[in-house]
């Protein structure tokens, strides 16, 4: 049988994005996208906040700051186009101390770098605009927005199939080989075989890496974000995605109030290391994923160089007023009673092997494949120009215009 012309592995969003970019630049190729689960959008695409990042955080010249902050204008052209409900309700930023102050005003001077518009807002004016929230001061950054990606990956998937892509779900890679002239793709039930690879796998990034022989320096560490929802007399507590001002010795955000599209109030995200990449119950756990974890040492690294604040995290997990005393820092009407159980997520955290968590996003490749390492949050934000930027060094890489 002749080989397909580009396989796609990964069904989330960015792998989607990508199959339609290279469909869509080569509309006459025989493209096939597989996909582990039964749907798309399973696992990270599927358990994130909702939230269309401006790009506040990143620093200026990364690929990352670059991606979200077109994305993010992306993002929402693609929703309007196809008629997919968005909301550019905007971000405060709320600092509670005089040093969160001080950090606020670092972070104004990134978002001017990156070309962001955020305005100053004082503690009386923070009142007026969210009577339930509480701070010396804040940013608001009117450019942030909500949506439901699983609806636009779907919506994506369908447009990469009407221009004449292919794809087969429930198909778990099991192996990889690539010769001079192919890479064969073999899963549980059958093998194809295709000119050109790009990996697009997420939370087996590494694995996937690994069966094509790359010689990596990282592993994929999964880092459980926990949630909880508001009940539905308090879905009007807040209008604007409200975020604390983050500490930047710590590798995460912070715990913040989302309002979602779909009305609902989510308060989270926590970030506890994980023992199974794909299992969401709280004590899930996959002896595979333990075992690599055990033996690879960036983790013993990165968890001592964090130990205060994982265990931290931690206990909070376990403890709801812990959770709830971090949220209360700015909104101090929320009880107990208030925290709703919501599913969790898990991120994928690429660590070196000195234990440096990789903060951008991160590439490698054969003759004959191309292989997203790391796609940090705001990958979902930023996925449509991820895709353009992967279809380009598929097009150089693999020499398509030739």
């Amino acid at each position: 049988m002749k080989p397909h012309d580009l396989t796609i592995i990964g069904g989330g969003i960015v792998g989607i994005s990508t199959a339609l970019a290279l469909q869509t630049r080569f509309p006459e190729a025989k493209i096939l996208l597989i996909e582990k689960e039964h749907r798309f959008a399973a696992h990270q695409t599927g358990h994130n906040s909702g939230v269309i990042h401006a790009g506040v955080y990143y620093a200026p010249g990364s690929l990352k700051a670059d991606f979200c902050r077109r994305g993010s204008q992306a993002t929402m052209a693609f929703c309007k186009e196809h008629h997919i409900p968005f909301k550019q309700c905007g971000k405060l930023l709320v600092a509670t101390t005089p040093i969160e102050l001080e950090r606020m005003q670092a972070l104004k001077q990134r978002c001017a770098q990156n070309q962001i518009q955020v305005v100053d807002v004082n503690q009386q004016e923070l009142t007026h605009m969210e009577p339930h929230i509480q701070g010396l001061g804040a940013l608001l950054v009117p450019a942030t927005g909500i949506c439901d990606f699983i609806q636009i990956t779907r919506k994506m998937a369908d447009l990469f199939l009407a221009k004449g892509g292919r794809v087969q779900t429930g198909q778990s890679v099991t192996h990889l080989n690539e010769t001079r002239d192919q890479v064969t793709v073999s899963t549980r039930t059958h093998t194809v075989s295709t000119r050109y690879l790009v990996v697009c796998a997420g939370l087996m990034a590494d694995r996937l890496a690994k069966m094509m022989h790359i010689d990596i320096d990282f592993s994929i560490l999964p880092f459980r974000g926990e949630y909880f929802q508001l009940p539905a007399h308090r879905s009007d507590i807040v209008s604007r995605l409200i975020y604390p001002i983050p500490d930047p010795d710590l590798p995460f955000l912070g715990v913040h109030l989302t309002p979602m599209i779909d009305g609902r109030i989510t308060v989270g995200p926590n970030a506890v290391l994980g023992f199974d990449r794909e299992g969401y119950g709280r004590f899930s756990a996959n002896f595979t994923d333990i075992a690599d974890m055990a033996v690879f040492p960036g983790f013993w690294k990165v968890m001592t160089r964090h130990l205060v604040s994982g265990i931290k995290e931690q206990v909070d997990s376990i403890w709801k007023p812990g959770y709830l005393t971090r949220i209360r820092k700015y909104c101090p009407s929320l009880t107990n009673t208030d925290l709703l159980p919501y599913p969790p997520g898990i991120r994928a955290q690429a660590v070196t092997r000195n234990g440096d968590l990789v903060h951008d996003f991160l590439f490698a490749k054969t003759p004959r494949s191309l292989h997203v390492c790391n796609a940090p949050s705001p990958a979902a934000t930023s996925a449509i120009p991820i895709g353009q930027y992967l279809r380009d060094r598929a097009i150089d890489l693999f020499n398509l215009n030739g």
